[in-house]
């Protein structure tokens, strides 16, 4: 096997989004922080998210059988720190940014670049993570260009397991 930081060096240069994932189960709502984000069909259109176990996000996604995908500004990506934990909702907004409720339920940005909204059609167990394959709902954007990826922060996220994760 290579070393662990050379794997975490090549795996972290793989491009990837910078999103924000939208779940709910009931009365609970959560968006949580996401990179391992892609299309993956185009009949039916689906996208995968691959999430953590351990996260809220996780469990909303499984029990609310939906996800949104809320992709984000290259200048606005102080937003993805807010939500590296459990968000809190006070009316309609997830730690102070506005959300609308998705036909699904799921929560939508109202700042977002552009969003997905997604049913889950399958689910496959890949270790640490589950991932959660999603045929397309419904779609919109605010904006044409380009999207926060994790080349526009400080973030790494991938590799091998760490502290955290």
């Amino acid at each position: 096997m290579p070393e662990a930081e050379l794997i975490n060096q090549v795996t972290w240069m793989i491009p990837n989004p910078l999103a924000l994932i939208g779940s709910r189960a009931g009365d609970e709502w959560n968006a949580m922080t996401a990179s391992w984000i892609t299309q993956v069909s185009m009949e039916p259109v689906s996208v995968a998210v691959s999430v953590d176990k351990k996260a809220l996000t996780h469990r909303l996604i499984a029990e609310g059988g939906a996800f949104s995908i809320n992709l984000w500004d290259p200048e606005d990506t102080r937003v993805f720190v807010k939500f590296s934990k459990p968000a809190k909702k006070e009316g309609m907004a997830l730690n102070g940014r506005p959300i609308r409720e998705g036909i699904t339920g799921v929560p939508i940005f109202l700042d977002a670049a552009a969003w997905i909204e997604a049913t889950v059609w399958q689910s496959v167990d890949v270790g640490t993570h589950t991932l959660f394959v999603g045929e397309i709902v419904d779609v919109g954007k605010r904006r044409d260009g380009r999207v926060a990826g994790m080349d526009d922060t400080r973030m790494k996220y991938g590799g091998v397991k760490r502290g955290g994760h």
